[in-house]
């Protein structure tokens, strides 16, 4: 049997909404307390540098009331290196990041970054935060976080959710391989961007990943279905893929 698959889930969206009339409401540290209710493993907010959904405020309220791990995205800059070492959350995932993006486009080019993210590497282990680099599923990219000794790699499947028929069957086996690689190394693996109930399956299948990190289907299916019972069927789908 397969080792249990972690879901954390990704409040931003709770908060896009709740920005785009500037009130107080929805409140995403509500939708991350009833997902953890429901069976989520850990929540994830990602801190952009314009603060287009998560806010500051979140961050200090989502570390004081969380029972459960809170995994804080973030840029490769001094002033989320500086937020993540005051709040200290569980965990840092490291991802790229563009203003002019909707979401985050692709991995983070963690070879070619490789000067500024060793000083940021080490300055989060030494605080006790455990750091996630967010990679395309590529060989390159993984030697270079285990040359930068990041304990974890988050793989990007928004290819593969983008895909259909033999090139996703195509992108599944790259991220298999990739999963492989790392965890060969000692690298521990996750997953996430773009996944949802038709596409779950297959990345959860995969025996090496030990974290899916699952965001904006599941705020948009909870308008429809409301937020627990959306993250106790997505439990139920990674559960029955192992």
């Amino acid at each position: 049997m397969n080792a249990p698959l972690r879901l954390g889930v990704n409040i931003d969206h709770v908060a896009t909404v709740r920005n785009a009339r500037g009130s107080g409401y929805p409140d995403p540290v509500r939708a991350a307390l009833m997902a953890a209710d429901a069976g989520a493993d850990g929540i994830t907010a990602h801190l952009r540098e314009d603060r287009r959904h998560i806010t500051d405020a979140d961050i200090e309220r989502l570390s004081a009331e969380l029972s459960i791990p809170l995994n804080l995205e973030m840029a490769a800059t001094a002033e989320m290196l500086g937020i993540a070492l005051r709040h200290r959350p569980h965990a840092a995932c490291i991802v790229p990041e563009r203003r002019e993006e909707r979401t985050t486009e692709g991995g983070l080019d963690a070879a070619g970054q490789f000067a500024v993210l060793a000083p940021m590497v080490a300055e989060l282990s030494a605080a006790g935060i455990r750091v996630s680099l967010f990679i395309e599923p590529d060989a390159a990219q993984i030697d270079a976080a285990l040359k930068l000794g990041a304990p974890v790699v988050e793989l990007h499947t928004g290819r593969y959710c983008d895909l259909t028929g033999e090139a996703q069957t195509a992108e599944l086996r790259r991220i298999a391989d990739a999963a492989a690689l790392a965890a060969k190394n000692g690298i521990e693996v996750h997953a996430g961007h773009g996944l949802t109930f038709d596409n779950v399956v297959p990345i959860a299948a995969i025996p090496q990943l030990r974290e899916l990190n699952i965001g904006h289907f599941l705020i948009g299916e909870a308008i429809f279905d409301g937020l627990g019972p959306v993250v106790r069927r997505m439990r139920a789908l990674m559960d029955e893929a192992r």
